[in-house]
């Protein structure tokens, strides 16, 4: 019995030796992943400013789909910020673009370049739209399909600039016929409201 007692004795501080080191195990293990949440908060904290570098939102963009010839990108432009932003110039790889505006001239609707560019106020939004201001494709380099997303990058009068994505849809409105003179073309207008979503 006592040769039993005394072989017993020894291991007991063996087993609370790996006891202890097990529970050490498991404290730096627990310590790790307390550590992952906060690398993994990183990239939604950058997320966030990213968000709060963007100069405009842009609700419900998308681009009317066509075959070949010209073409245009809408949605609502939304500044949530206190100063007014400019709109100087777009760009899409797709085709060569400007920004345009429908205008009356002589008693009729003709489309021409926006001078000074689209301006949001501060604190409002303005709508980009069949019949007004519009982001024009002037030259497509490829078909525009139903459901194709193009990617649109937007420069600001202070030299910034944004990219969204527009969907395209099918859109019977604004069937522009264009008639050659003053530098650019003149459609026939249409009001048309924009597709459903």
């Amino acid at each position: 019995m006592s040769r039993t007692t005394v072989v017993g004795a020894p291991r007991r501080p063996v087993m609370l030796l790996a006891a202890a080191a097990a529970s050490l195990t498991v404290g730096v293990a627990a310590c790790g992943s307390s550590d992952q949440p906060s690398a993994e908060s990183s990239p939604s904290a950058s997320a966030s400013a990213s968000a709060a570098t963007e100069m405009l939102g842009i609700r419900d963009p998308w681009v009317k789909a066509a075959d070949h010839g010209m073409s245009a990108a809408f949605g609502t432009l939304v500044n949530d910020g206190d100063t007014d932003v400019t709109v100087t110039a777009v760009a899409t790889d797709v085709s060569p673009m400007e920004l345009h505006e429908m205008s009356m001239k002589d008693g009729k609707m003709v489309m021409q370049p926006k001078q000074g560019g689209i301006v949001v106020k501060a604190k409002s939004t303005h709508v980009l739209e069949p019949g007004g201001d519009h982001l024009m494709m002037m030259d497509l380099k490829q078909p525009v399909k139903a459901g194709d997303e193009l990617t649109f990058t937007l420069t600001f009068a202070d030299g910034r600039t944004q990219a969204f994505t527009a969907v395209a849809k099918p859109f019977t409105g604004a069937q522009e016929t264009y008639e050659p003179g003053h530098g650019h073309d003149q459609p026939t207008p249409d009001t048309s409201p924009s597709p459903a979503a």
